[in-house]
C-alpha cells in the first residue's frame, strides 16, 4: 500500500508539471499573438475585426493590372527630388507618406511637386508608440499634420495613415475612423529592408518585380525617420529599374485611390 501510495503522488507532481508547461505554453503563444497583431507586416487579428479601415493590396482588375508604388519618410531634400525626377520620366505615379518633423520651409516645395505631378500624398509617423496614445490624442495629430500641409504646399493630403514600421492598435484604428481615415498598409514581401543585409538597387528591383502581382502595394524609403537627409540612393536607382521591369510585364502604375 505505501508504494502504491507514492506512486500517485508522482503521478499527480508529473500531471501538475504538464499542465503548468502547458499553460505557459498557451500563454506564450497567446502573448505572440498579441504582439503580432499590433506589429504584423501584413494583415492580421486587428485587421479581421477593421476589414474596411485598412488596405494591403487593391483589387486586381485583369483589364489594367495595376501595381501602387508608395515611398515612406520623407520629404528628403538630398533624394526626394531624384526620386520624382525618374517617377516623372517613366510617367509613373506614386503615393507619398509623409513625417511631420519633416515637412520644413525647405521641403515644402518638394511636397508641392508631388501634388503638381499628380502623385498621392499621405501621413506617416516616426513614432511606433503613437499607437499607445488615445484616439482622441491620435485623430487630432493627424488633423493637426494635413492641416499642417495644406498650409504649406497649398494641397490637401489624401485620408491615408500609414504608420510606423506598421505597428498599430484598436486606439488607432479608433482614432482613424474619428477622423475619416484608413490605415495603408503594403503587400507581403513587397518591401525594401533587406532582412539585415545590406540594400542593393539592382537586387531589390529584381525581387520586387518578381514578386509583384496585380493589386499589390509596394514600400520603398525616400527617408529615415530619424535623418531627414539620410542616403536613399537605393531606393531612387531601384525605382529606375523597377519601373521599366514591371512595365515589361504589361503592369500600370497609379496611387492609392485617394479619399479626399
Amino acid at each position: 500500500m505505501p508504494a502504491a501510495s507514492g506512486g500517485t503522488s508522482q503521478e499527480g507532481t508529473g500531471d501538475c508539471r504538464l499542465r503548468s508547461v502547458m499553460v505557459e505554453v498557451f500563454m506564450a503563444v497567446g502573448a505572440g499573438l498579441v504582439a503580432l497583431a499590433h506589429t504584423a507586416p501584413f494583415a492580421f487579428l486587428l485587421e479581421a475585426l477593421q476589414r474596411d479601415e485598412s488596405v494591403w493590396r487593391l483589387p486586381a482588375d485583369p483589364a489594367a493590372p495595376t501595381v501602387y508604388l508608395t515611398y515612406d519618410d520623407g520629404p528628403n531634400p538630398t533624394a526626394t527630388p531624384e526620386l520624382l525626377d525618374v517617377l516623372a520620366r517613366e510617367r509613373a505615379a506614386a503615393t507619398f507618406f509623409l513625417i511631420d518633423d519633416h515637412l520644413t520651409e525647405e521641403t515644402a516645395p518638394i511636397v508641392g511637386r508631388m501634388f503638381a505631378e499628380g502623385h498621392g500624398v499621405g501621413l506617416h509617423s516616426n513614432a511606433r508608440w503613437l499607437m499607445l496614445r488615445t484616439p482622441e490624442a491620435i485623430a487630432d495629430r493627424l488633423r493637426q499634420f494635413a492641416d499642417r500641409i495644406e498650409r504649406l504646399t497649398g494641397g490637401r493630403p489624401c485620408r491615408f495613415f500609414r504608420p510606423h514600421a506598421g505597428w498599430r492598435s484598436g486606439a488607432l484604428y479608433e482614432a482613424l475612423d474619428r477622423a475619416g481615415y484608413r490605415l495603408a498598409g503594403w503587400s507581403w514581401g513587397l518591401w525594401d529592408w533587406n532582412w539585415w543585409r545590406p540594400r542593393e538597387a539592382a537586387s531589390l528591383a529584381e525581387r520586387l518585380a518578381r514578386r509583384a502581382d496585380a493589386g499589390d502595394v509596394i514600400v520603398m524609403h525616400d527617408g529615415h525617420h530619424r535623418d531627414p537627409r539620410a542616403d536613399r540612393r537605393h531606393a531612387i536607382e531601384a525605382t529606375a529599374q523597377l519601373i521599366p521591369a514591371l512595365r515589361a510585364r504589361r503592369f500600370l502604375f497609379d496611387r492609392l485611390p485617394c479619399r479626399g
